[in-house]
């Protein structure tokens, strides 16, 4: 069985902590190939660091280069339809990290044109293929805890100082970089639905982004999801899914969980060590989504069940719903 043969659309710090991910699975299963940035004295050195055969000034190179089979974008989030679309119509299979679209519009743009082409699109919520969220599914499928009545996530970070997470320009707001996690994880639990109402309430940075918000979801039968996220600073960042049977609860970080608390009892999931410094906490659990495409592509699967078309839709249109009541638009919105 040939390996994976990836290639990296960027050279910050999330594809860093991808490809050390990516260097505790198999070698015979998944080889990177090539990486491009359009800094290419920056992307020389990291395809020096992390020994890539190739490194490319120009996404274009990449797109192009026959020996990547499937490519991961980590770019800004504004980033991420341009250089989608660049990869699919060249024919690649695309891993592309979250937020998929800045709105609901262009991830129908980008699913469109991967079904038009008949390649593999996934957006990288990485959480969902965690071993402790295999779990979650399968104790919801046994249920468990019965009938799930209430999700509450917290995800609070101080990125106040990080200009990223501000600046327009650059998709900065709370929702798009951490909220996001909460709101996929309430997604997930009600296995897809669309709420019945949402209501969103917070505060907007100086330069209108979003810096601290709640939102509920109202679904069916009298079930809610309670959502809580800020960039102002730290919180507990523990989720509870809870049903008349009891609770699952998730510790923190809960988005990349390497614990389950269930009806009291713990059961840890630990994560595989990295060779290399990471950026981010528990970045090895990037190789759980890696793994998880190749299984797609050796399936021949043009998109995930977990992680499915349709997810990132439902999930991106609660998300443009939450930016509409706190007053938060990107000239994405625009066009």
């Amino acid at each position: 069985m040939t390996a994976t043969r990836w290639g990296i659309c960027s050279a910050g710090k999330i594809s860093h902590d991808f490809l050390v991910a990516l260097k505790t699975l198999p070698p015979e299963d998944h080889k990177v190939v090539a990486i491009a940035s359009r800094e290419l004295s920056r992307v020389q050195e990291y395809a020096k660091n992390h020994s890539i055969p190739k490194a490319y000034g120009s996404y274009a190179e990449l797109a192009q280069d026959p020996d990547a089979d499937v490519v991961y974008v980590g770019v800004v989030h504004p980033h991420h339809l341009p250089a989608t679309l660049l990869f699919i119509q060249a024919g690649k299979n695309v891993l592309c990290e979250k937020p998929l679209g800045m709105n609901a519009a262009e991830v129908k743009k980008m699913v469109q044109a991967a079904r038009e082409k008949e390649v593999f699109l996934m957006e990288a919520c990485w959480t969902r293929f965690f071993p402790a969220l295999e779990k979650i599914r399968s104790l919801l499928d046994q249920r468990t805890v019965g009938e799930v009545l209430v999700v509450q996530a917290e995800f609070g970070v101080p990125l106040l100082t990080v200009p990223r997470a501000v600046k327009k320009d650059l998709g900065g707001g709370a929702l798009l970089d951490i909220g996001i996690y909460c709101v996929q994880l309430a997604c997930m639990v009600f296995d897809g639905e669309k709420p019945e109402s949402i209501v969103a309430s917070g505060f907007l940075h100086e330069t209108d982004v979003d810096k601290t918000a709640s939102i509920i979801l109202n679904y069916s039968g009298q079930r809610q999801a309670v959502l809580t996220y800020t960039m102002m600073t730290w919180m507990p960042n523990k989720a509870s899914i809870i049903g008349p049977k009891g609770i699952i609860e998730i510790p923190s970080p809960f988005w990349c969980p390497e614990e389950l608390v269930v009806n009291g009892q713990k059961e840890e999931f630990p994560l595989p060590h990295p060779s290399q410094k990471l950026y981010f906490v528990n970045s090895t659990g990037l190789c759980y989504e890696a793994e998880h495409v190749r299984q797609c592509l050796l399936q021949g699967l043009k998109e995930s069940p977990i992680m499915s078309h349709g997810d990132s839709e439902l999930l991106h249109s609660i998300l443009d719903e939450v930016r509409r009541q706190l007053g938060v638009s990107y000239p994405q919105d625009q066009t």
